[in-house]
């Protein structure tokens, strides 16, 4: 097989494994795509307002209302008002998702950072320039 389709073949089999394995994940969780990508969002933005979710995931304010009111009922998220401005809410998420189950959104992303450690410094930023490379030749 040429480099360039063993390439091909493993980027995309990466893709399906980091798929099935957040599919997997929601589904044990019984979280939709959205509340799930909006939970990881807020986990990385703390204090998020709901219009940065919003944004994010490219919702209306409607949808994002609906989608924040689900987390907060799921109690993996608390809205907090703003002290300066009452109208404002500020997210955090309130799961450890370090510790089971929630743990189970990012034990993919988790293992692979694991297995990136382990190679040399030099490897990763080699391979990750040629996946930039790609990424941006592809989204041309």
């Amino acid at each position: 097989m040429p480099a360039d389709s063993a390439l091909l073949r493993a980027l995309l089999a990466y893709g399906e494994a980091r798929r099935t394995a957040v599919i997997d994940a929601r589904r044990e969780l019984s979280l939709n795509e959205l509340d799930a990508r909006a939970l990881l969002f807020i986990a990385q933005n703390p204090g998020a307002r709901p219009s940065h979710v919003r944004d994010h995931l490219g919702i209306t304010s409607a949808g994002v209302t609906t989608l924040i009111d689900r987390l907060v009922q799921r109690e993996a998220v608390r809205r907090d008002l703003d002290d300066e401005d009452r109208r404002v809410n500020h997210l955090t998420v309130v799961v450890d998702l370090a510790a089971e189950p929630w743990c189970r959104l990012r034990s993919f992303d988790d293992d692979i950072e694991v297995a990136i450690a382990a190679l040399d410094p030099a490897e990763a930023n080699r391979v990750a320039g040629v996946i930039d490379a790609l990424t941006a030749a592809a989204s041309r």
